[in-house]
């Protein structure tokens, strides 16, 4: 299996309001930015969309090492919160529905299809990947502004 490694980042201008998402694929020396936005939308789902996205971009199925600073996207996978969502009838703790329904089952999919694992980083921090795509998912809706 080829081991890529993918940083992914959400972020929104208003939360909910216009929303960018970016990811950076590496493989052997190699790097992929990609990069998407949406009008309206909320950054959780631009932290989930950034990590699909990226996994979505894979040809083939993949050993990947997820980095993102989003809590929201690695304990859904790392603390068991997505196999209790299902368990529950896509129901929280609080028997509310889980917000992001479609993005999570998105989510699901393309894991599915890796050996995947998530991996937390500190935000706006001294990860220079992170950083980037953050800077690549921020750029998104800038261009969406001056495109207005």
């Amino acid at each position: 299996m080829k081991e890529v490694i993918l940083y992914c980042d959400g972020a929104c201008s208003g939360n909910p309001g216009p929303g960018g998402w970016g990811a950076i694929l590496f493989y052997q020396g190699s790097e992929k930015e990609l990069a998407g936005f949406a009008p309206e939308t909320t950054n959780n789902r631009m932290e989930l969309l950034a990590c699909i996205e990226g996994l979505r971009a894979l040809k083939q199925p993949c050993k990947v090492d997820v980095y993102s600073d989003s809590a929201y996207l690695c304990n859904a996978f790392n603390q068991g919160w997505l196999a209790n969502w299902q368990r529950n009838q896509w129901r929280k703790s609080d028997k509310k529905p889980v917000e992001n329904i479609e993005l999570w089952k998105a989510l699901l999919n393309q894991t599915a299809q890796h050996d995947v694992t998530f991996h937390k980083v500190k935000g706006h921090a001294d990860n220079p990947h992170n950083n980037r795509a953050d800077a690549l998912a921020t750029a998104q809706i800038q261009l969406a502004k001056q495109a207005k």
